[in-house]
């Protein structure tokens, strides 16, 4: 059945749509606190290295051995509340190609943001402290949030780590004051169940409900109706709506749009005309605030991977040891996801950035799905000795994708073991450089 247009009329008992999207605050950042809450308020970054163990706590050496008795000894989480600030690496001084995953809301001020490099977030903020990423500890607060949701609110869209669309229509409290009053009973819980923060923007639709979600960050709420449409939304930059990017903002101000009010105002056959006949309707549809889109509550992954950037360019020959080592810890990595999602994949492959940036990948498709870490390092060896390995690298990454689910007794569910229909491919000639990735 097809979904409901924004111009079918509704039955005359029928409650007026509202979707919130609710977007954590400063995720990763906000769990590190938790962790160490001695840091609030400070400028802090997280990004380069992944975490091991905790780099911090090996630093701290206390001047008084411990007391055995002291609880902050028997518990380790206390015991990390305690390490003086001091004790923190700082980001002065940073070398290395790291980039920034997130940022709390102090070192923002100093224009430290997202996906920016560690070195030059150095020149911005020296003092802010430097944490590695904990991706299996956002993981965790991330299914406790989501469970708090889908207990008050169970038609949840999924998307990512920190972000969820949530159907409110329906939901007690969905209706009352546009979707506030249930956007405050989440906020609560989740803030009760996880210590975290989050912001909630309720509207008729997706594309609202996303703008909306950032008007009164971190920890606000903000409801948009459809009245709202011309004082609120339209004065916003067009790049505020999500589908827009850099590329489609610049041509869009070449034609002197830069508002989405500007965007409302063209005739829609002058933007399909400009834009093609897709994408100019959608734009107009976009700056009218019209958004039909349903919430997917169950959606399969097209493919799991890991990557990781080296600090310094290595080198297949010359660094064969080390590139081993984190190529095994790659594919055990992507091994555990598939686990934990409950699939397999008969395709496994291999991204390779080269110092210049110039990327290759490489696919090596199997007959039977796989997910045991052994098999995806051999297969995703296979597809590496297909890959040209003269020059330094500075990325590497493994990808299992054609997935199939799993049954409870993790074999393949039916009709999912037929070979490929089309052999793999298999580069004509290996030279001897090639061949050392047998020795990753």
């Amino acid at each position: 059945m097809n979904a409901p247009t924004a111009h079918d009329q509704p039955a005359p008992d029928a409650k007026p749509r509202r979707v919130a999207h609710l977007d954590m605050d400063a995720f990763y950042a906000s769990v590190e606190l938790l962790r160490y809450p001695q840091l609030k308020g400070l400028p802090v970054v997280i990004g380069g290295s992944r975490r091991r163990d905790d780099d911090v706590m090996g630093r701290w050496r206390p001047e008084e051995p411990p007391n055995p008795d002291d609880p902050a000894v028997l518990d380790p989480a206390l015991r990390l509340r305690h390490i003086p600030l001091d004790v923190f690496p700082r980001l002065r001084g940073y070398t290395g190609r790291g980039v920034i995953t997130t940022a709390t809301y102090a070192a923002r001020q100093f224009g430290v943001g997202s996906a920016m490099g560690l070195m030059k977030a150095a020149k911005l903020c020296p003092d802010a402290i430097l944490l590695p990423v904990d991706f299996d500890e956002y993981r965790r607060f991330s299914r406790a949030f989501k469970a708090v949701i889908t207990d008050i609110a169970p038609v949840m869209e999924d998307r990512g780590v920190d972000e969820v669309y949530i159907d409110f229509t329906a939901v007690p409290g969905g209706q009352r004051e546009g979707g506030r009053v249930l956007a405050r009973l989440i906020q609560k819980s989740i803030f009760e169940a996880t210590g975290l923060t989050c912001s909630v923007g309720v509207a008729p639709n997706k594309l609202l409900a996303k703008m909306a979600s950032e008007f009164h960050k971190p920890n606000g709420i903000a409801v948009v109706h459809e009245a709202d449409l011309q004082p609120l939304i339209w004065p916003l930059p067009v790049r505020k709506i999500n589908g827009i990017g850099p590329k489609a903002d610049a041509k869009l101000a070449t034609h002197g749009i830069h508002t989405i009010g500007e965007l409302a105002a063209r005739d829609p056959t002058w933007l399909r005309d400009h834009f093609g006949p897709t994408h100019g309707s959608w734009l107009h549809d976009a700056a009218w605030g019209r958004d039909d889109r349903p919430l997917v509550t169950e959606s399969e992954p097209v493919s799991i991977s890991r990557e990781t950037t080296f600090e310094r360019d290595l080198h297949a020959v010359r660094d064969r040891a080390e590139l081993g080592a984190i190529f095994t810890r790659l594919c055990e990595q992507v091994a555990a996801d598939l686990a934990r999602k409950g699939y397999a994949g008969r395709t496994v492959g291999i991204k390779l950035r080269y110092a210049d940036f110039k990327i290759t990948t490489r696919d090596h498709s199997l007959p039977a799905p796989v997910a045991n870490a052994n098999e995806l390092r051999q297969a995703a060896g296979q597809a590496l000795k297909r890959a040209p390995l003269q020059r330094p690298i500075r990325l590497l990454g493994v990808r299992v994708g054609n997935l199939c689910k799993l049954g409870a007794n993790g074999q393949p569910l039916p009709d999912v073991t037929q070979p490929p229909k089309n052999k793999p491919k298999v580069h004509p000639a290996l030279d001897g450089i090639a061949q050392t990735a047998l020795l990753f």
